[in-house]
């Protein structure tokens, strides 16, 4: 059994974007100290209620990702305290890759370094955009000039391993401006970059304000055209494209992120965290933060959903998320996890893939192309 992952969902930001749909509100001190409390709470008690089958196992970690929200808004100290608790319960590996969200401006050098010592050893931040206009748009509260002064000073504070995100197809966004961020992006050369293309949540602001017609419609053939740029110009300055959306260079990968995507186990902790014990057990829990809180509070379980993956679903998912990794899907190893064999049970959508252009088979390994990671939400579905 592979490592497991630890991901702490921290719900709080100073505010919320146009295009976001997480589970996130309005930090206060007092809600974020009650709130870490319980966190810990939840974290001690793992395996008390959870009915995995392999929990020796389980409790080997590798990966810590704080995700959120903004992370970096509790005090060290409140990290510290969430560490101790996941160290009391976990064995963590020497090696593990420790993994916190930040928004630029958020932050200063002293944290950063007191996040450091603690053993925080990955930082990854929203940079989205480097066009003041565009990030007035997205209702973000930070400059291009604090992204750029966050990277600065995580690598004075002594992170070696520093990712941040760009959003493509933004509203009103040209093919210029999004060559403009690239050029920035690369420039200042981080050691992973997540690049994704705009998806527009209903219920959230920006959904709401592209139905009144305040910005055009999405273009998705400019999308495309984006995402074809965004893959020759990182190749050409040394980055592998080892997931869809993700860029590393030689041996940055995300570690915790790759978990998802090649069925490790991992459990999460927090309002709205997920998890999965490696075979076919999924659980979540509430969404809510302060109905979370009530539950932890009342020595009661947050878990608020239990899926029990049966044959089909196991087979799909290892298909389709497997499939998201730029190196492929083994199909022996496949086979000889299910008892399946992809080229029989799918001929025909492989031979329309091929055809297409969008998936390529060498040997046993099947993966996508350019093309079909560009349109791979239509690739998958034929695996569902």
């Amino acid at each position: 059994m592979d490592q497991s992952g630890i991901y702490i969902h921290i719900p709080f930001c100073r505010s919320r974007c146009s295009y976001c749909d997480f589970a996130t509100g309005a930090y206060d001190d007092a809600s974020a100290e009650r709130y870490v409390q319980v966190v810990a709470e939840e974290i001690r008690a793992f395996g008390k209620a959870q009915n995995l089958r392999t929990l020796e196992a389980a409790f080997e970690v590798d990966t810590i990702f704080f995700g959120g929200g903004t992370p970096s808004l509790l005090t060290p100290a409140q990290i510290a305290y969430l560490l101790d608790a996941v160290r009391a319960r976990f064995r963590v590996a020497a090696d593990s890759e420790v993994t916190m969200e930040m928004n630029p401006g958020t932050v200063t050098l002293p944290a950063l370094q007191e996040f450091r010592r603690l053993g925080i050893n990955r930082a990854s931040f929203g940079a989205q955009t480097f066009d003041d206009r565009e990030l007035r748009r997205l209702g973000r509260t930070h400059t291009a000039e604090d992204a750029r002064r966050t990277l600065a000073d995580l690598r004075t504070a002594g992170f070696d391993n520093v990712s941040f995100d760009l959003i493509a197809g933004l509203p009103a966004q040209t093919l210029d401006a999004w060559s403009r961020n690239l050029t920035q992006a690369l420039t200042l050369r981080p050691t992973h970059l997540s690049l994704y293309l705009l998806e527009v949540h209903e219920g959230t602001p920006l959904a709401e304000q592209l139905k009144r017609g305040m910005w055009p419609p999405l273009d998705e053939d400019m999308a495309g055209e984006m995402y074809r740029s965004m893959l020759e110009r990182t190749e050409a300055v040394g980055y592998e494209h080892y997931e869809i959306s993700n860029f590393c260079l030689p041996g940055y990968e995300s570690r915790h992120n790759t978990k998802y995507w090649t069925g490790a186990p991992f459990y999460g902790f927090g309002c709205s965290a997920h998890s999965y014990d490696g075979e076919s057990l999924r659980w979540a829990n509430e969404r809510d933060t302060a109905r979370y809180v009530q539950l932890l509070e009342a020595k009661q379980s947050p878990v608020v959903e239990i899926i029990e993956l049966d044959g089909q679903d196991a087979r799909a998912e290892a298909l389709f998320l497997g499939l998201r990794l730029m190196r492929g899907v083994d199909l022996n190893n496949y086979r000889s996890r299910f008892n399946v064999n992809v080229r029989d049970q799918h001929a025909d959508a492989l031979a329309r893939f091929t055809e297409a252009g969008l998936i390529e088979l060498r040997g046993d390994v099947m993966k996508l192309t350019r093309s079909g990671a560009l349109l791979s939400n239509e690739v998958f579905a034929a695996f569902l």
